[in-house]
């Protein structure tokens, strides 16, 4: 595309407004793109948790950077729709009641941690902090984190919680998602995960522990399956640091075997920023992630480059 539709307006993005689906609509009949399902290339692109809570300025897990990463990736969407074949849209979703949320935790006084809280295996043992729901479960939970090389158990404020409009898609990137798919007729992907209360679930292919006994703790096959028979792997999202990072190492560990299939993805390095926390450099840590990532053939670009494939 050489222009963008008439009611794209990049002054909504990070605020919250009603998209015009009759305009949606008819500016997408008369863009008069092919069906997708005529794509030479299978190119799909992975859009990780660009919703409210995580790209508004008053959302509750704010990630600076976030509201021109959409932009970005809005742009990239108008201007390369003929090519996009399919689009996938993951939305972290949480419950109150979650292993990273303070009301799963006390301290010896029975208060609940701040935000931003790291609790450790060595802070169980001593009696710092104690978990009030599934001791038995939480305090393996926390050990086995940091014996993985995961992250240190991190205590979120109460974020993209299931019904609430912070677990929304930006609208603006809902209207580019919802025009692409009617221009090309095919049906984006809504990828919901996070809502198992026993682990974390950065990662859109899987938990960072697994939950057995729940449907939803193990690994997504069904999507693995879906990005092996793509051509070319787009990715974009929030955060760079946690759902980001945590994706792209799944997908290395899974097609480790197959290098044809890293060499497909790629990454839009300037639609994405890292969560800022007080303490730790989490955009250092992914950066160094990264590059191992680029030694392993995942190709690293900006939105605003030629398409390399």
């Amino acid at each position: 595309m050489t222009s963008f539709p008439s009611f794209y307006n990049p002054a909504r993005i990070g605020t919250l407004f009603y998209p015009d689906y009759a305009a949606i609509a008819a500016a997408a009949a008369a863009a008069n793109l092919p069906p997708a399902a005529q794509d030479q290339q299978n190119i799909h692109l992975v859009i990780i948790d660009m919703q409210v809570d995580f790209c508004h300025s008053g959302g509750s897990l704010h990630v600076p950077g976030s509201v021109g990463d959409i932009q970005r990736l809005i742009e990239f969407i108008y201007t390369h729709a003929g090519r996009i074949t399919n689009i996938t849209c993951s939305l972290d979703s949480h419950l109150p009641h979650q292993i990273f949320h303070p009301a799963w935790w006390a301290d010896a006084q029975g208060n609940p941690p701040a935000p931003f809280t790291l609790i450790t295996y060595a802070d169980i043992v001593a009696g710092k902090w104690r978990p009030l729901v599934d001791p038995v479960w939480s305090t393996k939970y926390v050990k086995q984190l940091e014996e993985g090389a995961k992250k240190v158990l991190t205590i979120w404020p109460y974020h993209v919680m299931i019904g609430s409009v912070g677990n929304a898609l930006d609208p603006e990137l809902f209207t580019a998602v919802l025009w692409h798919s009617l221009a090309r007729k095919t049906q984006p992907t809504w990828l919901t995960k996070g809502t198992v209360p026993q682990t974390e679930h950065y990662s859109i292919i899987q938990p960072e522990i697994p939950v057995p006994s729940h449907p939803l703790g193990g690994k997504n096959k069904a999507f693995l399956d879906t990005l092996a028979e793509a051509n070319i792997i787009l990715i974009a999202g929030e955060a760079e640091s946690h759902c980001v990072l945590e994706t792209v190492e799944d997908l290395v560990e899974d097609f480790a075997s197959q290098p044809e299939q890293l060499r497909k993805i790629y990454f839009l390095r300037d639609c994405t920023s890292p969560v800022l926390h007080p303490d730790i450099d989490f955009h250092a840590i992914a950066q160094k992630q990264f590059a191992t990532f680029a030694q392993r053939g995942v190709n690293f670009i900006n939105s605003t480059d030629p398409l390399p494939f």
